[in-house]
């Protein structure tokens, strides 16, 4: 007797969602198309550009005011909790557009409660590569001490700390690029969309080098206009961030989020 034929979502999936090469002007592009979600969406993107500058901004104030193991400790117990729902918010806002539908508050708030364990899945990843980087970042103190007045030593040591904090940021910047963008897309578990993000990023080193580079300068931008600027900054890289996941991975094979 022969074997009834599967649905599409009882096929067997890759481990790895296929993705594709990428051209050196994909980043612009993720940009300018996520400028015209955020042009498409400003009564949204004001909101949720509005909640980042107001945490950015009580994270700081709690560092100067508790000291520099506080505002660790605020990051690691708070904002990376908070960081991967409201990018998922964002990335609704974007999805939405795209199916020509008027973005909603409510359908943010839908979908991060429907992501949210798999968004706390990720946020504990994250926390244990920081813990493990600031552990890191502990030991080159100690084993390789910047010594007053020995511009040699402070060389050795801004040397190899900057290559240790290379590769963590490198693996942080990895699993983050396309992993939350594709929970919020499809009805995927977290290791996948996080092993699928570091395999797109590894195929396409170069351009994601280039992307890597056009989120920091632009938040570094953000940072530097006493955090106003990241009220227009976050959501506009987020809504790029959806568009590069669109492009870059073929999720075709997983179900859609409802």
């Amino acid at each position: 007797m022969d074997a009834p034929a599967r649905t599409p979502d009882e096929q067997p999936r890759p481990f790895v969602v296929p993705c594709a090469d990428l051209g050196f002007d994909a980043p612009l592009r993720w940009l300018r198309l996520g400028w015209q979600d955020l042009r498409r969406a400003p009564a949204l993107s004001a909101l949720f550009g509005a909640v980042i500058v107001l945490v950015s901004l009580l994270v700081s104030a709690l560092a100067w005011w508790l000291g520099r193991f506080a505002l660790l400790a605020t990051l690691l117990s708070g904002f990376v909790y908070i960081a991967p729902l409201i990018a998922v918010g964002l990335y609704c806002v974007s999805r939405q557009l795209a199916r020509g539908r008027t973005p909603r508050l409510a359908d943010s708030f839908m979908l991060a409660g429907r992501v949210l364990g798999q968004a706390g899945v990720f946020a504990l990843a994250q926390l244990v590569i920081l813990l493990v980087w600031s552990r890191a970042g502990m030991m080159i103190n100690v084993f390789f001490p910047a010594e007053p007045g020995d511009w040699v030593s402070l060389a050795e040591f801004l040397a190899i700390g900057s290559a240790v904090g290379s590769v963590f940021a490198t693996l942080t910047f990895a699993t983050a690029a396309f992993s939350l963008p594709m929970i919020a897309d499809r009805d995927v578990d977290m290791i996948t969309a996080c092993v699928s993000s570091v395999n797109a990023v590894l195929r396409n080193k170069a351009v994601m080098v280039l992307w890597g580079t056009l989120i920091a300068v632009l938040t570094f931008v953000g940072f530097a206009t006493a955090f106003l600027g990241l009220a227009v900054v976050m959501p506009w890289l987020a809504y790029a961030a959806w568009h590069g996941y669109r492009e870059t991975l073929d999720a075709s094979g997983w179900p859609e989020m409802p």
